[in-house]
């Protein structure tokens, strides 16, 4: 269903991006946000989940501005070399990204983000910065920025086995954001992936469910 295109970005740079477009005219365009792994078949995947449901869906390859092509195994190497390349590239470089690839498939009408993990902020991000509706799946970054006047809406999914969320930091959303949607599960971290013990199935179908009404409310049908 998707293919591997060429991103200019705002850097100069061209960056890798996977795109995945709907059979038919698509509803609108959603920039899909890897996790700190790369995007990888996972990402791939969750891009073409979302072109199945009608819309086109872009997933740029972040990490190319450091090193091309980059998969990484779902342990603790794999995390840590995850983490280190995110630190080096920093999110305002992903942000920029983000807008690039939204520019890129601007053709299919409005525009939004879906992030997860890491992907998570930065899709809140480009809803606090660049006006996208934003779905933020378990963005353990994301407390730093939810003082900021939001530009458009976000979701907001976290498991509530989470270590790296406790129930403090998502009250902490309710709290600084309660115009948006925010939405717990009985789940770990990374409940979305459906690789690996963390994966949980009804979770991931009740969010990505809530997710599609979002983008249906949002994007499809947006004003």
């Amino acid at each position: 269903m998707g293919q591997t295109i060429n991103l200019n970005t705002t850097r100069m740079q061209c960056i890798g991006a996977y795109l995945a477009t709907p059979a038919g005219k698509p509803t609108g365009g959603i920039v899909v946000i890897q996790e700190i792994f790369g995007v990888n078949e996972h990402i791939r995947h969750v891009a073409d989940g979302f072109a199945a449901a009608g819309y086109t869906a872009i997933a740029p390859s972040f990490f190319d501005h450091l090193e091309t092509g980059v998969e990484l195994p779902y342990d603790q190497a794999g995390m840590n070399r995850g983490r280190e390349l995110v630190t080096e590239l920093g999110l305002e470089r992903a942000v920029e990204d983000v807008a690039s690839a939204a520019d890129a498939i601007a053709s299919a009408g409005r525009i939004g983000t879906v992030g997860y993990c890491w992907g998570g902020t930065v899709a809140l991000l480009a809803a606090l910065r660049l006006g996208l509706p934003s779905v933020s799946y378990y963005g353990a970054r994301n407390v730093p920025f939810l003082g900021e006047t939001p530009k458009a809406p976000v979701m907001f999914h976290f498991g509530e086995k989470d270590k790296s969320i406790p129930p403090e930091m998502v009250e902490k959303h309710r709290q600084l954001m309660p115009q948006m949607e925010l939405f717990t599960y009985p789940a770990d971290h990374a409940f979305n992936r459906d690789v690996g013990a963390q994966y949980d199935e009804a979770s991931a179908e009740l969010a990505y469910q809530r997710t599609l009404a979002f983008f249906d409310r949002h994007l499809a049908h947006g004003a």
